[in-house]
């Protein structure tokens, strides 16, 4: 139980000082005796142990998945995948919060369907979040007993980073976000890497199921507008830190040999609220500019040839708009659609790889 005296002692205060200047404002009465038992409600016993003001939340969970997947010569591969999951949640005063997740995967592939020689198997326990996060405002309220309408919330480790729609980012990393408020407007400032063993978006780059190194730097501001809707802009760097490893393949008994980079740059905009007690929505529009390495060989006369790479400029677009229906329900339940809209480049045999990609 809390200690109530300050309260009350505070309260006889306001009174004693209304009588005595014979003017009792109400209503400022009101609003000064509010926020004294906010103050006061939201404080933090610091004579209780930590560990009695500790919540832990943690659980386990399992999935199934089922796959046929047809590759390059039309050959149906069946897969069967079982996930385990496991999470651990900590949380003092609501002001640190502690969290990690890991889960590993059990593949059961029907006999001869497997793409690599190596069977059924188990993937490695991975590790894909593990957090802390720290938030001022309610470390003022819970320790100091002062509001704030400004913040600052510090979420730095292995965290998933989705910038609005993720049109431009929606990833993995090993980072830190910093995020400065004050209301209506908020700054959220992003620095990290991905995690090695997520799959890189350039299959065709050696080591890209497992060894992948991109850094992401951005900064994101936003304003809120009464209660319906939150316009935003924001500006991000990728960068390519993967080891500039040549590869060389035969291609039509041509020995070609590639190397790799792609280095990228986003500036977007968009906005997301609600239209009504029922419909939200979420936009995105984005730039993309950089550079990136060209494709190795080109097909005059469909005869392959070796050809010198350069640094290509990227150039490109991207527009997105998301529709939910909410039920307001006690599940939660929502109806939602999305249209994608984005340009594309008439000079690539492939969409995402250098080998194959963008022609000089």
């Amino acid at each position: 139980m809390m200690d109530r005296g300050p309260v009350r002692a505070a309260v006889l205060g306001l009174c004693l000082a209304s009588a005595a200047g014979g003017q009792v404002d109400l209503e400022k009465f009101e609003r000064q005796l509010e926020q004294i038992q906010r103050q006061t409600r939201v404080m933090a016993n610091e004579a209780i142990p930590v560990g009695q003001r500790l919540m832990v939340d943690y659980g386990l969970s399992s999935s199934f998945g089922f796959a046929a997947i047809d590759d390059l010569n039309q050959q149906t591969h069946v897969l069967r995948q079982t996930t385990l999951t496991g999470y651990a949640r900590a949380d003092i005063d609501g002001v640190h919060e502690f969290f990690v997740r890991s889960h590993s995967t059990y593949r059961d592939f029907n006999r001869g369907d497997d793409f690599d020689g190596h069977g059924d198997d188990w993937v490695e326990p991975t590790l894909d979040r593990a957090t802390y996060q720290f938030d001022l405002q309610r470390y003022l309220g819970r320790y100091e007993g002062r509001l704030s309408r400004g913040n600052l919330v510090v979420l730095g480790g292995r965290q998933l980073v989705h910038w609005a729609n993720g049109l431009s980012l929606s990833e993995e990393i090993d980072g830190g976000q910093v995020t400065v408020s004050y209301e209506p407007v908020s700054l959220n400032v992003l620095a990290g890497r991905t995690r090695d063993s997520i799959v890189d978006l350039d299959s065709s780059r050696p080591g890209f199921h497992g060894d992948t190194k991109r850094g992401f730097y951005g900064a994101m501001l936003s304003v809120r507008l009464g209660e319906g809707h939150r316009p935003y802009v924001y500006g991000l760097v990728q960068g390519d830190d993967n080891d500039d490893v040549p590869r060389t393949d035969l291609i039509g008994g041509v020995p070609i040999t590639t190397r790799f980079g792609y280095d990228s740059w986003y500036v977007g905009g968009g906005s997301e609220g609600r239209l009504s007690d029922r419909l939200a929505y979420a936009v995105e529009v984005v730039y993309e500019g950089g550079q990136g390495k060209s494709n190795s060989f080109a097909l005059p006369g469909g005869v392959v040839t070796a050809t010198p790479q350069t640094d290509e400029d990227i150039q490109a677009y991207a527009a997105d708009f998301r529709l939910d229906y909410l039920f307001n329900d006690p599940n939660r339940v929502r109806l939602s659609g999305e249209v994608l809209m984005a340009s594309g480049d008439d000079d690539r045999l492939t969409t995402t790889n250098t080998l194959g990609g963008n022609r000089t």
